[in-house]
Order: structure tokens, then sequence, then C-alpha cells
């Protein structure tokens, strides 16, 4: 497998008919408007921006509101900030021993400094700021590439050194693009006053770097225009889209060519909302969600000012699902189902999905946004996003006027990504999944189960470490976070799931009214496993979980072994019986006597790790000799008072 940057670009071996692989041509956006009708809705010379103008004081102030002295008062902290340098040598790191960090760390600095001090001015409008952010905006257009190390190899060199003979367009370039052309438009007449050469050359920048390769090269895969079967869209595409919108919006003034841009990205961001299932979950992962959902909002709201509210898609249901798979993931006290990459912490910018709720009329995520905040005023949103920073103004009085409520339904089914959860009054929070082992930021944990007691998790998935070059490539699945040996599933046959298209569940169900779940996950292992079939089934009960495996080998090779992931206090109190204690929540695990437990303590070195969890988590390994080509095994979790 060649270079792969962030994100698992896999063509796909095998059957690609799989219902939670599925691509349907909906193209929503090109069915809103084509590219005539898309010219006579665009609202030009930057009259769609819904901000005040950086010389009209009396309207910021109103905007402002409680977040000017705050806004000033960060900004401040940055009048002396020394915009700094990223030597080659951080760049190069990258390929050198795979780390993002020596790069991103002054690249993020660099940015959030652009953003607060923009935003300061704004609150403030004396000028204070204004030397500081010239000289960020200066400092930013002498750099070679506003692309992260880690994704410069899609450079034609490979390498990870900016090649000043060519422009690629990332997440970090695409951001930064958009946050220069909203210093420029708000400030281009500041600087005039200084010196007339920083507008122009930011606007060189912002050409060269981001409006040119958009319309000039339709290979970058994130844009999807050569898109295969079995090849992943993620949230690259809104997310790029999004700030590629928003830099020709602010910055080309010529109808023709701003129409036939805007067009592209509506192209372009057809094919994520295509690849993406129409039961708007996020295969991603929930902390995923404000870069993949929360990104093609940002795009569609640009898309909305931009025609004058005339081209919209926030009345498609399916647009709406994919806001509330947010609220529907969060279990409570910070903490959400996660599948895949993501973060079993976070529940997500609540300014964020106010606004995506108000905008799909989603009561539930409005007052779910709400119900974030835990009392908490809201205020701005700071770091590097500009838009997003500048749309929290708009609302952040609204949502102060909110009820606070977290209101769900006990049972939500994914029947095409294959996502279930249910929770119950007894506390029991059970997420589980089919799928398949191609999934965007995948792991092999076709089956797998989370269970949380009280809103506190039990038994886990652990997410990801810190991402290296290593998370990205060929080697990715020999890290032990990625494999199902370390997920809640068995190992069949000595033998673990398998990373790749054709490795999936097949005849996955979901009950709702008797909360049940089944997948056959014989599917998800290789031939190697001579596994005909392995049905495993869960099944909530008020404070129960039971767990069953039904199984039909093809040829018995070794034991079958069956793996937990848990945090926590365990102990073994007596045969067949395994005790959990966490956070002041205690459950039991029943499984069969035939059974020998194990405990494995997984030291967790990686700082993205250790903050969710601290420093240990733990594996339950139940071993068997009993040897049997057909069976069943039943495990019983019950929560203990």
């Amino acid at each position: 497998m060649k270079h792969l940057l962030c994100i698992f670009l896999v063509i796909a071996l095998g059957n690609i008919s799989f219902k939670a692989n599925a691509y349907t041509e909906r193209n929503m956006l090109q069915k809103a408007a084509d590219e005539t009708t898309l010219k006579n809705v665009l609202v030009m010379q930057q009259a769609w921006v819904p901000y005040p103008a950086y010389t009209d004081r009396t309207a910021w102030d109103t905007l402002m509101g409680p977040n000017k002295q705050r806004l000033i008062e960060a900004g401040e902290k940055l009048l002396n900030y020394k915009w700094q340098l990223i030597p080659a040598t951080a760049y190069l790191e990258y390929e050198r021993t795979g780390d993002r960090k020596v790069m991103e760390n002054p690249y993020g600095a660099n940015t959030q400094a652009l953003n607060t001090l923009m935003l300061a001015e704004l609150a403030e409008g004396k000028g204070r700021f204004i030397d500081q952010l010239l000289n960020g905006a200066y400092m930013s257009c002498e750099m070679n590439s506003w692309v992260l190390s880690a994704h410069l190899p899609y450079q034609s060199s490979k390498r990870s050194l900016p090649d000043f003979r060519e422009q690629v367009i990332d997440l970090g370039s695409g951001g930064y693009g958009a946050l220069m052309a909203w210093i420029h438009f708000f400030f281009h007449k500041s600087f005039d006053k200084i010196n007339p050469v920083v507008s122009l050359q930011m606007r060189a920048a912002i050409k060269e770097r981001i409006l040119d390769p958009y319309m000039d090269n339709d290979k970058l895969w994130w844009m999807a225009f050569h898109w295969k079967p079995g090849q992943i869209i993620n949230n690259w595409n809104p997310w790029c889209n999004s700030n590629v919108l928003q830099c020709f919006l602010l910055m080309e003034n010529d109808k023709n060519r701003l129409a036939k841009a805007v067009y592209r990205t509506m192209q372009s961001v057809d094919k994520f909302i295509n690849f993406v299932k129409s039961d708007g979950a996020c295969e991603e992962g929930t902390s995923y969600w404000g870069h993949a959902a929360g990104k093609l909002y940002d795009y569609l709201q640009i898309l909305s000012e931009g025609t004058g509210g005339k081209l919209s898609l926030f009345a498609e249901p399916m647009i709406r699902r994919m806001g509330e798979y947010m609220s529907r993931s969060y279990v409570g006290n910070g903490w959400v189902v996660n599948f895949a990459d993501a973060s079993a912490q976070g529940g997500g910018d609540p300014l964020l999905i106010y606004r995506y709720g108000k905008a799909v009329k989603s009561d539930e995520m409005m007052h779910f946004a709400a119900y974030l905040l835990n009392g908490k005023k809201p205020y701005a949103t700071m770091g590097n996003d500009a838009f997003r920073s500048l749309q929290s103004l708009l609302c952040y009085n609204d949502l102060e006027r909110v009820i606070p409520k977290h209101d769900i339904p006990d049972v939500t089914w994914y029947s095409e990504t294959e996502f279930c959860y249910m929770h119950n009054k007894d506390g029991l929070f059970l997420a589980t999944k089919g799928g398949f082992n191609n999934e965007s930021h995948n792991h092999n944990d076709v089956g797998t189960f989370s269970l949380f007691v009280n809103t506190t998790p039990v038994f886990i998935d652990a997410g990801v470490g810190t991402y290296t070059k290593k998370t990205f490539s060929s080697d990715r699945y020999t890290i032990w976070t990625m494999q199902s040996d370390y997920h809640n599933l068995p190992v069949i046959n000595g033998i673990s799931q398998k990373f790749g298209q054709r490795y999936k569940a097949m005849n996955t169900t979901c009950n709702e009214k008797k909360y049940t779940f089944s997948t056959d996950i014989a599917g998800a292992y290789p031939t190697t496993a001579k596994v005909k079939s392995w049905i495993r089934s869960y099944t909530l009960d008020g404070r129960k979980l039971t767990i069953t495996d039904n199984y039909v080998l093809n040829e018995l090779l070794v034991a079958n072994q069956i793996n937990f992931l848990t945090w926590g206090k365990v102990t073994f109190p007596s045969a067949g019986k395994v005790c959990i204690e966490v956070k002041g929540e205690k459950v039991e695990l029943d499984y069969p006597s035939q059974f020998k437990a194990e405990l494995e303590r997984i030291k967790l070195d990686d700082s993205r790790l250790s903050n969710v969890w601290g420093k240990e988590i733990y594996r339950i390994t139940l071993k068997t000799e009993v040897k049997k080509a057909t069976g069943s095994y039943k495990f019983v979790i019950q929560q203990m008072k």
C-alpha cells in the first residue's frame, strides 16, 4: 500500500454489494440547482456576509455582548506573540520518525493566534491588534505551503517537505486559506493604510494555494471526482470543500468564475452525501461528527448564505438525521459511544450543535446543545476555525434561552450502518455494531459492543492513540488498538478479524421492542478461521445484558477465546465470575464453566489514551480447552447494587 495520510483510502477487494457500503446517487445539491440557476442566485461582492463591517462599532458591540471583553483579553495576551517559524526539519520529521506534532504544534499556535487576534480586533475596533495581524498575515504568505507535513506526501514528490512547485489542498491549507480570506475581508483597508502590498500578497497566496489548485486539479482524493466502489469518502470532503467555498465567496467577484467554482464544490460534496448512509450515522465515530456531519452543515450554511437562502438542503430528512446522530450517541457526563478512531469522551461543540439543530428544525439537537452547557453561559467559539468562531457570535444569545434537555429514544437503530444504541430506565446504555472492516478510520471491530452503567463506561472501546505515520500506513493493523483481539470479540480457531472490504457482518438485525441485536460475524474473519457462522446476539433486560455466541466451524483447529476490554478494578471472586468496579459502579460477568479467565494489564503510555482512561485498562481473556466444532456460549453481565 502506498503512502496514506490522515485517511485510510483503500480500493477494496471482493464483493461490494453489501448494503452497509452502498453508494447512492442522490446528488441532492445538483438536483437543487444547475450551474445556470446557481449563477442567477449567487449574492455577489460579499453582500451575503452576515456580520457587520469592521467599522460599524455599534453593531459589533451589540453582536459581541459579553464576549467582547473576553476576546479582547485573549488578544492582549498575543500582542507580543512571536510568530513561529516552522523549519525544514520539522516537516521532515514526519518521514524520518513519523512524528506529526513537531510540525503541527507551531503551525496550530500560529493559526490560533491569527484567529484570536482577528476576533479581538473585531471586538475592540481601535486598531491595537492590526500590526500583529499584519505580521501574522505577512508571515503566512511567506510560507511555501499551508499544508500539514503528514499530508504533503500527496505532492508528486511523495515527500513531507513543501515543494514550492506544486500546491495541494488538505485540511490544514483549506482552513488556513479560509482564515486568511476572512482577515483580508475585514482588514484589507486597514492593511492598505500601512502598505497595500500585504493585502495583494494575501490575495495572491489564497489564489495560488486554494483557488487555482481547486479548479485545476480534479485528482485530489477527497474531491471524489474519480471515486470507485470500495473507496472511502469521509470528513475530508465537506471539511475541505467548506473552506474552499469560503475562499471563493470571499475572494472571487467575477460571477462566471464564481458560479463555476461554487458548482464544482456542489458536485464534490454531493459525492460525500451519496457515500453517507441515509440512516445518518457517522461511521467514523462520534468525535469525528463535528468534522463530518458538522462540516457538511458548515458547507450547507455557507452555500445558503451565499445564495441568499435560495439553495438549501436543510429540509432533507437525511441531513437532519446526520445532525441528530450526535445527540443519540451521547451517553452522559462527557461520555459518548465510540467506534473506530473516535474517543470515548467529548460531547461536541454546543454552539455548532445548536446552529445545526436550528437549521434543520431539530428540537432534540437544540435542547441537547443547552444540556451540554450544564448551566454554563455560552461564549464565542475560539480556536483556529474562523467561520465557526464568527457563526458562534450569531447564536450564543439564543442558545442561552433554550431549555436544557437530553431526550432521545430508548433504542436507535441505524439499519444501513448497522449501529444500534439501547438504553433503559435501570441506567444501562448498550452500543453495538455490525458493519464491515473498511469503514473510515476503521478498526477491526465487527460485532463489538460497549456497555455503560449510569453513564460510566465499563466494557469499553479503547479508541486510538496519537496519530503518527504508522497510523495511516500499511502497518496500521500492527497497532493493538486497531485489532479485534483488543475489542469485545472472539478469537476464532486462533484467528483474529481481518481488515478489508469483504470482511463484514451478515444478517444484522435489531428488535427495538425486545431490546435485542444480532449479527453473524463469521464473514469478518479470513478463511483460515474455518468459521461457517458465528452469530453474536445481545439482549438488554433491566440491569442485565446477555451475550450469546452460537457458532458453527467448518473445521476445528484450536479452542476458541473470548476477549473483553474494561477499566477499573477487576477481580475473580469465584469460578465463572468476574467482578468489575469502576467509578462507584459494580458489575459481575458470569461466564460458562468451561472457560478460565486471565487478566492482562495494558499500560497506557500514549497521552491520547491515558487522558481518557488513566494509566491502564484491562483485557479479560476467557480461554477454554473444550474443542467443539459447533456450540453456544452465554455471558451475562449483571449490574450489582
